[in-house]
């Protein structure tokens, strides 16, 4: 049985991202997110193409950190109460998601 697949737009790009039924709703607003933050950025004229990914991923990260603590050990024990298998596997569909746009987009 195939994986169902979601439709996400993302600076005015269509992608399809294989996504199981239950977290489409979850990576909807997880792409609109992000394309709101694209496209904030690509407003400013600063970026485009790739270093506008890498940049608009860059402040996400940076900001989810600043979230979990501000110390090395802030995060660290932050990181603790997250269930690291989960936390592995989203990351993993992250980046699995990331490096399907980036492909569609060259």
């Amino acid at each position: 049985m195939s994986t169902p697949t979601l439709d996400i737009q993302l600076l005015g790009k269509d992608y399809k991202v294989a996504c199981p039924s239950d977290e489409q709703q979850a990576l909807q607003e997880a792409a609109d997110f992000l394309n709101a933050r694209l496209n904030e950025v690509a407003a400013k004229g600063k970026f485009s193409g790739e270093r506008l990914v890498a940049m608009v991923a860059l402040n996400l990260a940076h900001e989810l950190l600043k979230l979990r603590g501000d110390s090395p050990s802030a995060s660290i024990n932050a990181g603790n109460t997250l269930d690291s298998d989960e936390f592995a596997r989203r990351i993993g569909a992250i980046e699995m998601r990331i490096d399907t746009a980036l492909a569609a987009g060259n």
